[in-house]
């Protein structure tokens, strides 16, 4: 039997939190994090694990970052939003049916804002969130220190990539295992 923290590829959904190229000058080690999420995408991609993308007012924002979005599949409907939280955006709920996700697996940024009221509302919702701290980041090192604090305490669970995509392959006889890991090993 499973512990029920960890994440199962049936029920998870990949949520990337407004990572525009606004952000670039703001945010320390932009492109670090952009590769570090594009990894996540590359492996949800091999594992077939859906992915919700948002962009916070992208007509003043632009879009988000090419590393990513060079990745991700062509039929996938990019959320805009002005909310902080993404599950203000009309297309989120939707989005979350269709992916049947009872856990949210959450990066982006910035983490005091965007991503902090996003997990919480995803915890209102009675959702199992599994943060990848790996992959947030804010302007400074104290508001995403913040954030990262209150989001677990209010219930979200710490991951990192490498943690996030072996649990839900859960063995190495997984079809994708030889590609995940050497995707893992390449970054």
């Amino acid at each position: 039997m499973l512990h029920p923290n960890t994440l199962q590829l049936t029920q998870s959904v990949l949520a990337i939190i407004d990572m525009q190229d606004a952000f670039r000058p703001k945010i320390p080690h932009f492109a670090e994090l952009a590769a570090r999420i594009a990894v996540m995408v590359q492996g949800a991609g091999l594992l077939g694990l859906p992915i919700i993308v948002t962009e916070q007012y992208p007509k003043g924002l632009g879009h988000t970052a090419s590393e990513i979005t060079a990745l991700l599949p062509d039929s996938l409907e990019i959320i805009e939003k002005t909310t902080f939280s993404f599950c203000g955006a009309a297309q989120f709920q939707s989005q979350l049916e269709r992916a049947n996700a009872k856990q949210v697996i959450v990066c982006g940024i910035e983490a005091h804002i965007c991503v902090n009221q996003t997990v919480h509302d995803l915890l209102a919702k009675g959702l199992q969130v599994h943060l990848l701290t790996d992959c947030i980041a804010s302007r400074t090192l104290a508001d995403r220190k913040a954030a990262t604090r209150k989001m677990q305490m209010s219930g979200a669970i710490p991951c990192s990539i490498e943690m996030a995509l072996f649990e839900l392959m859960r063995d190495a006889r997984h079809e994708q295992f030889k590609a995940i890991q050497a995707l893992i090993k390449s970054n």
